[in-house]
């Protein structure tokens, strides 16, 4: 850098490098739009957990300059810096830092002149208005509206504000009418580094149940495939003796009305069914099948 660093700047500057090569994780957020009573108060909130240190964009990335030996590509981290920023260190992982952040953010409505957070869209559905003035507002912002029931409906999702832009009044005020609170008061983590990698806002914010069902179903769906190709296992054989019992009560079900021989010989075949899986069930149990169940 070419600008001479007053001893105080200077002094920050490494207070900013011991705090970064002292910590597991660090990150850098953007205070913009959080009142300064809700810093404190989250801040009292992550005392012993998380920390967070204000400081000037320039000395932040002058800090990070002075890194490039501890710390990898300098240079597109310091892109990713913006807004109002801060310093954010812990010794969790990134993910639990994100999670932390997150569980003490609350939503707000939008104003004229904030910086967007995420893209902020408008939804498809029927609105509370009946038709009027309304429906030039979402005009004027691109929205294309029809009526149902007597109400005003947004025909189609629309991107109104894309993330990092300006919000314009205009769409402000269409926002505020349609009860949509896009913005987030809170610790907006924009990335964290851990150990040479970098995890951004979209790759942290993990929806926890949503993945929790994800492997529910892709449970249910292996086992469901296993039983169909007859794959022996632990997990299988249960539901395999029940699944063949269930066929041997309707095959039992359909006696009167097929000739003696055919039945006989259906009931046999089925009968020789449920004992091999009973069989193997047994081996399976007992520790038995060795090379027969398929892992």
């Amino acid at each position: 850098m070419t600008k001479k660093i007053q001893p105080k700047k200077k002094q920050e500057v490494e207070n900013i490098k011991k705090l970064i090569a002292g910590a597991k994780v660090f990150g850098i957020a953007d205070m913009t739009n959080l009142p300064a009573l809700q810093l404190q108060r989250m801040k009292e909130k992550l005392r012993g957990k998380v920390v967070v240190r204000m400081s000037k964009k320039r000395l932040i990335k002058i800090a990070l300059d002075g890194l490039k030996d501890k710390v990898n590509d300098v240079d597109s981290l310091k892109e990713k810096i913006r807004g109002m920023p801060a310093l954010v260190l812990c010794e969790e992982n990134p993910f639990k830092l994100y999670k932390e952040l997150k569980r003490e953010k609350s939503s707000a409505p939008a104003k004229a002149g904030q910086i967007a957070p995420n893209d902020i869209y408008i939804k498809k559905g029927k609105t509370s208005f009946a038709p009027g003035p309304i429906i030039g507002e979402l005009g004027q912002i691109g929205i294309r509206t029809g009526v149902e029931e007597g109400k005003v409906a947004v025909q189609e999702d629309k991107l109104v504000v894309k993330a990092g832009e300006v919000i314009k009044q205009n769409v402000a005020d269409v926002l505020t009418k349609l009860k949509i609170e896009p913005m987030e008061v809170g610790i907006n983590l924009l990335f964290a580094y851990d150990n040479g990698t970098v995890y951004e806002r979209a790759v942290l914010d993990v929806d926890e149940e949503q993945i929790i069902k994800d492997i529910q179903n892709i449970h249910r769906w292996s086992l469901n495939l296993a039983v169909y190709a007859g794959i022996y296992s632990k997990e299988t054989v249960e539901v395999m003796i029940r699944k063949a019992e269930l066929e041997v009560k309707a095959l039992g079900s359909k006696v009167n009305i097929q000739t003696p021989d055919k039945t006989e010989e259906a009931i046999k075949t089925e009968e020789e069914k449920v004992k091999e899986v009973e069989d193997m069930a047994k081996k399976v149990m007992w520790g038995e099948a060795g090379g027969e169940i398929q892992r």
